[in-house]
């Protein structure tokens, strides 16, 4: 960078990027467009290569600007903690944790998931439900700090996202208790009568589970799938049908939930992965999960 760098003008440059205009970033800023556009010009040709570009009524980012952004978002990233760092540095030290959960991720199984970092002194936990794509464009911006996912990172070079397994657990059918004589009578034949509840193809699990249906050639009588393994659950719990859920959920599925094991998913299960972004100097709570396999 030259001598003439201004934080001022990536930070105009960040806003541009983030609201998708010049428009409705000079209003976010209450200036004039001119002087915005101004500004980027000027961070373009202090740093030797052009962030944006024309998209329709807007701009979009080029090559240069993707990696600018990214380093933007983590210097004012850094700024936005300021005051919450000063706060601890006069009274208790929390440390804050943001982890990233997979729509499709039993909720149950997060709890056990984190256990390692858990008895942190001093922990202040922020847990974010989101989709798995959407999840891994946060952790890659370092928006978040770790991602709990059914599935590991895909690879992408531009992300540089790394994975670590959590272990698995074997799936098992559970019903609710109006259901459960006739899911176990004839199991697991029965499922083509009794009414199943599924995850979508979303989990990564469900293309298993479809696969097991398969070999056993069973049809099942499907009568709902959901996205969010929470509802799935819900619905299941509340007598809408019978489902596929963890092994390693089973006590909390029996006493919060009230539904009974039918009978186990042979060669079906879950996995686990935290999926982290490479950097220099890695959240220790992170590491710490990472070092954890079941």
């Amino acid at each position: 960078m030259g001598p003439d760098f201004s934080y001022r003008h990536l930070y105009y440059f960040w806003v541009v990027a983030k609201e998708g205009g010049m428009a409705r970033a000079a209003e976010r800023l209450g200036m004039a467009v001119q002087t915005v556009s101004t500004q980027v010009r000027e961070l373009e040709r202090t740093l030797g290569y052009a962030l944006l570009k024309p998209a329709g009524r807007g701009v979009a980012l080029t090559d240069a600007g993707f990696a600018a952004l990214r380093q933007a978002e983590q210097i004012f990233q850094l700024g936005e903690q300021l005051p919450a760092a000063l706060r601890d540095a006069v009274g208790s030290p929390a440390v804050r944790l943001v982890v990233g959960i997979s729509d499709q991720l039993p909720k149950l199984a997060v709890k056990q998931l984190m256990q390692p970092v858990m008895q942190e002194p001093n922990l202040r936990l922020l847990c974010l439900v989101d989709e798995f794509e959407d999840l891994l464009g946060d952790l890659a911006l370092h928006r978040i700090d770790v991602v709990l996912a059914d599935r590991a990172a895909p690879p992408n070079p531009n992300l540089k996202l790394y994975s670590q397994s959590l272990g698995s657990s074997a799936l098992a059918w559970y019903a609710p208790a109006a259901l459960y004589a006739a899911a176990r009578r004839g199991f697991p034949q029965s499922l083509a009568s009794v009414p199943v509840l599924l995850p979508t193809t979303h989990a990564a699990v469900r293309t298993r589970l479809d696969q097991w249906f398969e070999r056993r050639g069973i049809k099942p009588h499907l009568v709902g799938e959901f996205e969010d393994s929470a509802l799935l659950k819900t619905f299941g719990a509340a007598g809408m049908g019978v489902f596929p859920m963890a092994g390693l959920v089973h006590g909390d599925l029996k006493d919060r939930y009230g539904v009974r094991r039918v009978g186990p998913c042979d060669g079906v299960a879950e996995q686990f992965f935290a999926i982290g972004a490479r950097k220099k100097v890695l959240h220790p709570l992170v590491e710490r999960l990472f070092r954890v396999q079941r």
